[in-house]
């Protein structure tokens, strides 16, 4: 359980600073973006997506069991935080990000962390599926600027409200939001190791001032970004408070778990690497129980940001330290410009993280996967868009423990139970 931090401090270098901070850099300017569309699809306030990449991204580097991931915001929360405030409040939230640390450091102290393995993985893929569509269509009021007055947080009834909006469509924010897309793909392919999104984000957002074109920025809507961290402070806590949210923090922890160690894994792939588990479990739990501390949101592992940061150059935990004191940094001295991104860039920037988020270059392999594996994983993609993320969960993992157990008794069917 050792932080990966300490082993590598051992043979660390100038060469070596010198690749983890223009890495950290690099994946500042992507997460900075991010972080804001983050929050802002949450139903939490923009700042709160930065103090979360800030604190949260500083103590998954600092205690994590990976060489190289880069924890803060992610997309896959969107759905649970959005539900969480809508229902409990952003008091309610930071009491089950604190709960859901205190999880996390239990699961890590026990040694939780390989138990990943016994997760299915048409399950994982059924709900990220599932997350990405959710996101998708919650961005589109903003990416075509339609003027809704409240947008249902439930699917079905949020696709007959976009509806009845249309007659509001905004080509001003429309184009923006499809000219962020066409420049995010451009750099990603022309460019992989510049910070595109930051790029692709700040050009759009600089053609809707110039041009004075009638679309909302961060600032217009949520008012000006504050240029410090906010003081830590608790949030109310009692007995009742802790049984209702409960439910939300078990969520919050098992999918900060399950994808932080889903990051760590593809970063080994790509570094040939071996990251530490447990340690990755309890950095998640220090991070949840910081970033709620200071007013943040849940936090995990980046896929996306991690990968960013291992094609930037990064080689050890010091990038992420470094990703996050940078961006705290741009917080400090340049509030004014980032409160100036326009909201339809941003929305086209999430709306293309669903995209990537549903790996669609791996929808053919999911065709050809067992039948039983198929419906496990159509079952929980549509669970998770019509009903609720924890019953997608929870139905998902228990079927696929089962179909793992059939499959088990069907290899070896000359097994018989012993004696008791």
């Amino acid at each position: 359980m050792k932080p990966k931090l300490l082993t590598t401090l051992r043979s660390y270098s100038w060469p070596l600073f010198a690749a983890d901070a223009f890495a950290g850099v690099t994946v500042a300017m992507v997460a900075l973006p991010l972080s804001l569309a983050i929050a802002i699809a949450s139903g939490a306030e923009p700042a709160a997506g930065l103090v979360t990449a800030i604190v949260a991204g500083f103590l998954i580097s600092l205690l994590g069991g990976s060489r190289v991931q880069i924890g803060g915001p992610t997309g896959a929360f969107i759905v649970v935080v959005y539900g969480v405030i809508a229902q409990h409040g952003f008091d309610g939230l930071v009491l089950a990000s604190l709960m859901a640390g205190v999880i996390l450091l239990i699961a890590g102290f026990l040694r939780a962390g390989n138990l990943i393995q016994f997760i299915p993985e048409a399950v994982v893929n059924g709900f990220t599926i599932g997350i990405a569509i959710i996101i998708a269509t919650s961005q589109l009021k903003d990416l075509i600027g339609l003027e809704i007055a409240s947008l249902p947080a439930d699917f079905l009834h949020k696709l007959p409200a976009l509806w009845a909006g249309r007659e509001t469509l905004n080509m001003s924010a429309l184009g923006i939001g499809l000219v962020t897309i066409a420049l995010i793909v451009l750099f990603r392919r022309l460019a992989p190791k510049w910070p595109g999104l930051i790029v692709a984000v700040g050009l759009t957002s600089a053609a809707a001032a110039l041009f004075v074109l009638p679309v909302e920025t961060i600032t217009s809507r949520f008012g000006a970004l504050p240029h410090h961290l906010p003081m830590p402070a608790l949030p109310d806590i009692s007995l009742p408070r802790l049984q209702e949210l409960l439910p939300s923090a078990l969520i919050i922890a098992f999918l900060a778990g399950v994808e932080s160690l889903l990051s760590a894994m593809v970063a080994d792939r790509m570094i040939e690497g071996k990251h530490r588990p447990n340690a990755e479990l309890i950095a998640q739990g220090a991070a949840n129980i910081g970033s709620s501390l200071f007013g943040g949101l849940p936090a995990t592992g980046a896929i996306a940001r991690t990968a960013t940061n291992v094609k930037a150059g990064g080689k050890t935990p010091v990038a992420g330290l470094i990703h996050a004191l940078a961006i705290l940094l741009m917080m400090l001295l340049a509030a004014p410009l980032v409160g100036a991104l326009a909201l339809p860039a941003l929305a086209g920037l999430l709306i293309l993280t669903a995209w990537n988020m549903s790996e669609p270059h791996k929808w053919r392999e999911h065709a050809k996967m067992p039948v039983e594996d198929r419906l496990l994983l159509v079952l929980t993609l549509v669970l998770t868009v019509v009903a609720d993320l924890a019953v997608a969960i929870g139905v998902g993992v228990a079927l696929g423990l089962a179909l793992r157990l059939r499959r088990r008794a069907a290899a070896a069917p000359d097994w018989t139970p012993p004696e008791r």
